[in-house]
C-alpha cells in the first residue's frame, strides 16, 4: 500500500493505493491518527485502493472515533466498486460520509 499526503489549506488529502490489509494497516493508522489529532479535516482518496480487509476497516473505525472526539472531520472519496461493496456489506456506509470525488469531499469539510 502507498500513502500520499497532500495539504489543502487546513485540510489533508490522503491518497491510498494498493491493498489495505493486516500488513499495511498500521502505516495508515499512524498517518490517520496523527492527522485527526491535529484537528485537520481529512479526505481519504480511495481511488487507487484495490482491496480492504477487516484490519483496514478496524483502522478506519478507530480513526473515525478519534476524529469525532478531537473535533476533526474524516470523509472518504472515490471508492472503487469492489471497495464500496465491502463498505456496504459491513455497514460502514452508515458510519462515513462517502463522496464521489476528492473535491466534493473537501467541500464537505
Amino acid at each position: 500500500m502507498n500513502i500520499t499526503e497532500q495539504a489543502e489549506g487546513a485540510n489533508i488529502i490522503l491518497s491510498i493505493s494498493g491493498r489495505l490489509d493486516s500488513t499495511s494497516s498500521k502505516g495508515l493508522e499512524d498517518v490517520l491518527l496523527r492527522a485527526v489529532q491535529n484537528k485537520a479535516g481529512v479526505v481519504i482518496d480511495f481511488e487507487g485502493l484495490q482491496y480492504v480487509s477487516s484490519a483496514g476497516l478496524r483502522v478506519l473505525l478507530k480513526s473515525a472515533k478519534m476524529a469525532k472526539s478531537s473535533g476533526s472531520k474524516l470523509v472518504l472519496a472515490s471508492l472503487a466498486p469492489q471497495v464500496e461493496e465491502v463498505f456496504e456489506v459491513s455497514g460502514f456506509t452508515a458510519i462515513f460520509a462517502i463522496h464521489p470525488d476528492v473535491r466534493s469531499g473537501l467541500a464537505s469539510l
